[in-house]
């Protein structure tokens, strides 16, 4: 074709033959070390929000929005990122978030102020958004379909190996250099991935090229997510209202657009023709809305309710990630032959119980209990997570890798970004607008406890979607 550039040239043959396999390592190592360390980095950073709360003298209420800011962000721009690497290339974007995730993570170390602080997560969710949205892309376009669900376990076992390193390493770094270090933990591994990308891939993978971005869409998306998050974090005040019906507003426009657009943002048609893909991605949203903030809760938990050391708490909470690093490989291997829903409606059933092991405690009880549940929620997560997103991706064509990516994604962030919503809202209803000091501990603990209790009875309906989405093997 006339003008085509020499990435273009590429970009099409990378469609149309087997990717070569030095290639197709390079890729994979450069998503793999990106899926290990953006996490790490996020782990730490809970951690260090006690640290955080004292330094810069901030309320509960404020704080919880330090880890909701980054989720929110990267959940209005995700799907919006996927779709522009369907149509600029996977990597192009994947490149432009690592740098962007650099530099917002120095402006989130120097910040002197709360307010700042979450400006500058706000655009470090921004930047992730990149990432989030085209890792498995990447994976998926590298990869055969019989190798796919083992490449995908691989790279969500690395997503729990940042998990599970950031805590203990965020600890140490918290009791020895301060909290600002917790947001430049990942920074030499970020410079790796530049030096991969440049020096040993040198192609790019695109989607549907000749389709048009859709701005309306996106902005009503985007909209939506701010309303939605602001409304539920600040009800019961008399604002929260009016932006949670503005936000619904923006979801019906953005359906209604969604529909009619010749080139949407997100193809909602998938969700209605696709039962795997639909209720696959609604049973990863309840997933992450139940099991995210477990973290955050058990990280004050033990630092402010057990008097643990930033640095002990941080390898306590290792127990969790450590388990899903460990089983995820395994069981994503497994759905290559194995209906993911079967597994993954075992894994939902596990973290509910998970959950519920950790509702019933209190500051009293041996730290024992809390390492069960936490055992219990990670083989829950190994089971459902692989399987679920090998399930999505394997439900649609090749030109949708994109959208289908940025579409895991966006459940993911979703779902993070409810459960730290949760959180905003329990804290608000039963803790208030204080500091986290010793004549408000009974409040705290009431209030964790009343966020695993609702987050076990969200896995319920997750069990269901799980359980009742279709078959990708004989398709």
């Amino acid at each position: 074709m006339k003008g085509q550039t020499a990435i273009d040239k590429e970009v099409s043959l990378s469609r149309e033959k087997d990717v070569e396999e030095p290639l197709r390592r390079a890729a994979f190592l450069m998503v793999l070390i990106n899926a290990f360390s953006t996490p790490m980095m996020l782990s730490a950073v809970n951690v260090a929000l006690p640290g955080i709360a004292r330094s810069l003298n901030i309320d509960a209420v404020l704080l919880s929005w330090v880890p909701m800011v980054y989720l929110m962000a990267s959940a209005m721009f995700v799907l919006a990122f996927g779709r522009l690497a369907d149509l600029y290339g996977r990597k192009r974007v994947f490149l432009l978030g690592t740098v962007c995730v650099i530099f917002s993570s120095v402006l989130a170390a120097l910040a002197n102020s709360g307010v700042m602080l979450i400006g500058a997560r706000f655009l470090q969710g921004v930047s992730a958004a990149m990432l989030y949205a085209t890792q498995i892309a990447i994976v998926t376009s590298v990869f055969p379909p019989q190798r796919r669900g083992r490449a995908i376990g691989m790279t969500v076992s690395m997503v729990y190996l940042g998990l599970t390193f950031g805590p203990a390493a965020g600890g140490f770094l918290v009791e020895h250099f301060g909290w600002r270090a917790s947001f430049l933990l990942h920074l030499p591994l970020s410079i790796v991935v530049l030096s991969i990308a440049y020096l040993r891939v040198g192609v790019d993978w695109k989607g549907d090229a000749d389709a048009a971005f859709d701005v309306t869409g996106a902005l009503c998306y985007g909209l939506m997510i701010v309303c939605l998050c602001v409304g539920a974090a600040g009800l019961p005040q008399g604002y929260a209202f009016v932006a949670l019906a503005v936000g619904i507003v923006c979801l019906l426009l953005f359906v209604r657009h969604s529909r009619r657009a010749a080139h949407p943002l997100l193809d909602i048609r998938l969700f209605f023709s696709n039962r795997v893909f639909s209720h696959s991605s609604l049973a990863s949203c309840i997933m992450y809305t139940a099991t995210f903030a477990t973290v955050v809760l058990v990280g004050l938990y033990l630092q402010f309710l057990k008097g643990m050391s930033p640095a002990h708490a941080g390898l306590f909470m290792m127990i969790q990630p450590l388990t899903m690093a460990l089983l995820s490989p395994l069981f994503g291997r497994l759905s290559d032959t194995v209906e993911p829903r079967l597994i993954a409606s075992l894994g939902m059933s596990s973290a509910g119980i998970g959950l519920l092991v950790l509702a019933s405690l209190d500051s009293a009880d041996s730290t024992g209990w809390l390492a069960v549940g936490l055992l219990l929620i990670g083989l829950g997560f190994s089971l459902f997570s692989s399987p679920n997103t090998n399930a999505i991706m394997s439900s649609v064509e090749r030109r949708h890798f994109g959208t289908a990516s940025a579409l895991v994604a966006t459940m993911r962030v979703l779902g993070q970004m409810n459960s730290m919503i949760l959180v905003a809202l329990m804290f608000a209803l039963v803790i208030g607008q204080v500091e986290l000091v010793p004549e408000h501990y009974d409040a705290l603990q009431r209030a964790i406890s009343y966020c695993f209790a609702i987050a076990a009875l969200l896995c319920l309906p997750g069990i269901y979607f799980s359980a009742v989405r279709g078959t990708i093997h004989d398709q």
